[in-house]
């Protein structure tokens, strides 16, 4: 069980997100991004949860535990491990890379003494690239949180860092 998260927390989560999606196949994304949301992952006790919930009783089959966590750990919106309160999405597709997102990418490790995936020891800043957020026009990008800053120079990161501070 994780340290932070009791087993009633969770319990509540993933019947909140169940409620509100429903229990077909349709709703495993948007249920596994409302646990997401909630605790800033999907913890392997939530996995399991959401699995008791996803019955089939025509079939008398539940939702396989690894499908769960394939699709927690494919989508870049989604993660199984805990990540920071702010999580900087990096655009790394190639209109971004030629208009000097290597820079851009090589600031942000720098500044937050982080490599793609990983989190800062205090959990404020998670660094993670993406293949394309879609504004290939205003490239470079970064989303964080769900801010957007494009045409960025290295010199914007400090500042761009400081409004979450």
């Amino acid at each position: 069980m994780s340290s932070l998260i009791s087993e009633s927390e969770i319990a509540a989560a993933v019947q909140a997100a169940v409620e509100k999606h429903g229990k077909n196949h349709d709703a495993l994304i948007p249920i596994l991004s409302e646990v997401n949301r909630a605790f800033g992952y999907v913890p392997g006790e939530a996995i399991r949860e959401i699995r008791k919930h996803l019955y089939d009783p025509a079939n008398r089959t539940y939702v396989a535990e690894g499908q769960l966590y394939a699709l927690a750990s494919f989508y870049d919106m989604l993660s199984t491990k805990p990540r920071g309160r702010h999580v900087i999405k990096f655009c790394e597709n190639a209109p971004c890379h030629v208009v000097g997102g290597k820079a851009i990418w090589d600031t942000l490790r720098q500044r937050l003494n982080l490599e793609n995936g990983e989190t800062t020891p205090d959990f404020k800043w998670t660094l993670v690239t993406t293949s394309c957020i879609g504004l290939c026009s205003v490239g470079p990008v970064i989303l964080i949180d769900d801010d957007i800053y494009g045409n960025l120079t290295p010199e914007q990161i400090p500042d761009i860092l400081e409004r979450y501070e």
